[in-house]
């Protein structure tokens, strides 16, 4: 029990680090995208500079998340506060979608209104961007498998990443042919991407967040399990969801052939709901048989 503690406290500890570093490193490449937009006279490169403060922001809200998610549970907080990652993921979706939406209207505004992509300093400080992107998307990828947070995180920085090069790319087909469709196009690209991404991992963690049933586990299939379990007789009042992203939580009404039977059929039941459907939260009330006849 306390190796696995540790090891809980040692991931949590690996995750803060590696979003201080990207949200360290996001804040420096802000000041310099505004440096290089007031040179170059780019106020797209600035507006991105904008854009890359509200991924780091989103980046803070994260880390913010994952700490107190680490706290232990309390009189207030009986279940503990591991949901906070959730919240955090979700609100970090939300702002996803309003870039995609966003990309999406400067794209068709560009239709009517070309820019021209403002010299090499322009691309010079894309590429940079692109670089930080990428190192801080590692970052986040490293440590995003077992958490929705550190996903939706990573999710923003690919979202960033994409974007610088797509100015990059586009920045140079303009310069060299003139292609100014490139930079619109591109941007449309990016902008379905952000939105396929987020239509695909939204729902799971809206699912968490209205306490629905795990995705992979069939309710129907639980209550058949349990209904076959000797020494049961029924099973009603069942409601099974998910506590947070890796814990499963079950309450039921047991109607029981033999009420003597009580100990091994709990035992039972809470051993098969463990071992067969990681249910590792599981309240059960026992009634007598003729209890049921009764209310029925």
């Amino acid at each position: 029990m306390s190796h696995e503690h540790h090891h809980h406290h040692v991931s949590a500890d690996l995750k803060s680090s590696r979003l201080i570093w990207a949200i360290v490193i996001n804040v420096a490449l802000t000041f310099a995208q505004i440096i290089g937009g007031v040179i170059s006279g780019s106020l797209a490169l600035i507006a991105d500079a904008l854009h890359n403060l509200s991924d780091a922001i989103s980046l803070v809200i994260a880390l913010i998340a994952q700490k107190v998610s680490v706290k232990e549970h309390d009189a207030f907080m009986t279940f503990g506060y591991k949901r906070a990652e959730v919240i955090a993921a979700f609100t970090n979706l939300v702002t996803l979608v309003l870039v995609g939406f966003y990309l999406i209207y400067e794209a068709f505004w560009r239709l009517n209104e070309p820019q021209v992509i403002e010299g090499w300093m322009v691309i010079i400080v894309a590429s940079i961007a692109l670089v930080v992107d990428v190192v801080t998307a590692l970052l986040t990828y490293s440590v995003s498998k077992d958490s929705v947070n550190m996903r939706v995180a990573f999710l923003h920085n690919v979202s960033d990443a994409l974007a610088s090069l797509a100015v990059i790319i586009a920045g140079v087909l303009i310069l060299l042919y003139e292609w100014y469709f490139v930079d619109t196009f591109l941007t449309l690209l990016i902008a379905s991407y952000v939105l396929y991404q987020a239509y695909t991992t939204l729902p799971s963690v809206i699912n968490i967040l209205m306490q629905g049933a795990p995705k992979n586990i069939k309710t129907e299939d639980v209550l058949q399990t349990m209904q076959e379990t000797e020494g049961v007789a029924n099973i009603h009042h069942l409601h099974l969801w998910q506590l947070d992203e890796h814990h499963n939580a079950l309450e039921a009404h047991v109607v029981l052939e033999n009420v003597a039977m009580l100990e091994s059929v709990k035992e039972e039941l809470k051993s098969t709901l463990s071992k067969t459907y990681f249910i590792s939260h599981s309240c059960l009330e026992f009634e007598e048989s003729h209890c049921e006849v009764q209310h029925c």
